[in-house]
């Protein structure tokens, strides 16, 4: 299914340095003249498309670039170079009085560091966005209580940070984040400070919320287990520029090289493999059950295997194959595909 497009950047550059602008009259840069010239090529060239309701996850390694992309595509980083289209709009052509309308009426950001503001309550740092906007306090605490319920917060309106576990205080600047109602949601690596069994009760509480609300998300993590649990698409990047887009089962299955490749090597593929993927043309034989396409392999397996019998997949109502538990048991032995 195509998605609307969102948001799209095009040819985006960010160079740090004596005279950027200069190293970009020309030819595009390599990244040994962007070096040898004094300068840091923090974004090279990036093209690449946000769909409308997506998770779109940037990965790479620490100083990849990846955080420097994302405020450049809010212009809290002002770009060298580039198109950053919002709804068709080019941000980079926007006053900063327009900027600063966007950033507070139709984009929600979400950092590592929750900067809730300590002498405030929950329902107060939740409803503080909404102030600013100048919000009528009766109609800001409604919205800051229905985005307090949403994360799972009630009860705790009138406690402070000190007074929350970390889990707690994310949870709170998430439900900040979404106290204006965004239609594009940016996080970054907003669960990485967490100790693993709250970020993975977190990861569970973005994608219920996600249901619900179908935001369009730019999500950036260091951790290919939390981008292919979450994603739709997976940018990587590396030395600021992108080396391959794509779903989660086409990195795994088929990375554009050796950089990619490490990301991968370690996943089971049966996380990201979909019954799609190694269904069979139907033979017409009885099957087990009805199984749509986009089930993963580790999520389909037991009942597959279990019934020792074939299953019919479905892809948008119609029937696209079989799977069988041989087909299954390879892709958990790491033979299939």
């Amino acid at each position: 299914m195509t998605r609307p497009l969102k948001l799209e950047c095009r040819n985006v550059w960010k160079l740090y340095g004596p005279h950027p602008d200069r190293l970009l009259n020309g030819p595009a840069p390599t990244l040994d003249t962007i070096r040898a010239s004094g300068h840091v090529g923090a974004v090279r060239d990036v093209s690449l498309h946000v769909g409308e309701g997506e998770i779109f996850v940037i990965m790479g390694l620490s100083g990849s670039g990846k955080s420097t992309l994302v405020r450049c595509l809010s212009r809290l980083v002002e770009p060298t170079a580039g198109q950053i289209l919002y709804d068709g709009e080019d941000l980079l052509k926007a006053s900063p009085a327009r900027m600063i309308e966007i950033r507070r009426h139709r984009m929600g950001m979400v950092f590592q560091h929750f900067a809730l503001l300590p002498h405030l309550t929950v329902l107060e740092n939740v409803a503080f966005p909404l102030e600013v906007q100048g919000t009528p306090r009766p109609a800001r605490e409604t919205r800051a209580r229905d985005v307090i319920a949403l994360v799972g917060l009630d009860g705790r309106e009138g406690h402070y940070p000190r007074q929350l576990s970390g889990g707690q205080q994310q949870r709170v600047g998430i439900a900040r984040s979404l106290a204006v109602e965004p239609d594009l949601w940016f996080l970054d690596e907003p669960f990485s400070a967490l100790d693993p069994l709250i970020r993975r009760e977190m990861q569970e509480e973005f994608l219920r919320i996600q249901r619900q609300l179908k935001k369009t998300i730019v999500f950036i993590t260091h951790d290919f287990d939390e981008a292919i649990r979450l994603a739709d698409r997976i940018a990587i990047m590396k030395d600021g520029a992108l080396v391959q887009v794509a779903t989660p089962e086409e990195l795994v299955l088929a990375p554009t090289d050796d950089y990619v490749r490490a990301f991968t090597a370690h996943v089971s593929r049966a996380k990201v493999v979909t019954l799609g993927r190694i269904a069979t043309p139907p033979t017409g034989a009885a099957v087990a059950g009805r199984l749509p396409a986009t089930m993963r392999v580790e999520e389909a397996a037991e009942r597959i295997v279990s019934a020792n019998a074939c299953f019919a997949v479905e892809q948008d109502g119609r029937l696209l194959g079989e799977v069988t538990p041989q087909a299954v048991i390879a892709i958990l032995i790491g033979r299939g595909t």
